[in-house]
C-alpha cells in the first residue's frame, strides 16, 4: 500500500521533514518512491519556508490511491489540497499519566467501585481472623 508520509531527516533535536510516496512496508527513514515536499516544524507556522509541497504531484498521487498519514493529511487540508480531516478525540492526553487511571473515564470509577467494595468485604475477614488466633 502507498503511503503520503513523513521521512525524518536533520541533526539531532533539530527535525527536518521530507514528505514521501512510500510503500508502507519501508522504513520511516528508507526507501522512497517520491519526495513531493518538506516540513520543518522548528519554524513559526506564519512563515512561508515552514512547509513546501509540490501540488500536483501530490494530487496525482492520491489519484493513484496514496493514503496520507494523520500528520500529513493535517498538512495538505491546511494547503487545502485536500478536505481536511476530523480532529480526532483524546480527553486522557490531558491528563498526567500516572493520575489517569485515578481519575480516568466513567468507565475506569465503575471497575475502581467493585475492587472497593471488595476490599471493605475483606477486611472484616482479615480482622476476625486475626481475634482467632488471639
Amino acid at each position: 500500500m502507498l503511503k503520503l508520509r513523513l521521512s525524518r531527516g536533520g541533526t539531532k533535536k533539530r527535525p527536518v521533514y521530507k514528505v514521501v510516496v512510500a510503500d508502507s512496508r519501508f522504513a520511516r527513514d528508507g526507501r522512497f518512491i517520491e519526495k513531493v515536499g518538506f516540513f520543518n516544524p522548528l519554524l513559526p507556522k506564519e512563515k512561508k519556508e515552514r512547509i513546501g509541497l509540490e501540488a500536483e504531484r501530490i494530487k496525482y498521487w492520491l489519484g493513484q490511491g496514496a493514503q496520507p498519514t494523520t500528520r500529513v493529511a493535517r498538512i495538505l487540508g491546511e494547503n487545502e489540497l485536500m478536505p481536511m480531516p476530523a480532529n480526532g478525540n483524546n480527553p486522557q492526553k490531558a491528563i498526567p499519566k500516572k493520575d489517569r487511571k485515578k481519575e480516568g473515564s466513567d468507565e475506569a470509577k465503575k471497575e475502581e467501585a467493585p475492587k472497593a467494595e471488595a476490599k471493605k468485604e475483606e477486611a472484616p475477614k482479615a480482622e476476625a481472623k486475626k481475634e482467632e488466633k488471639k
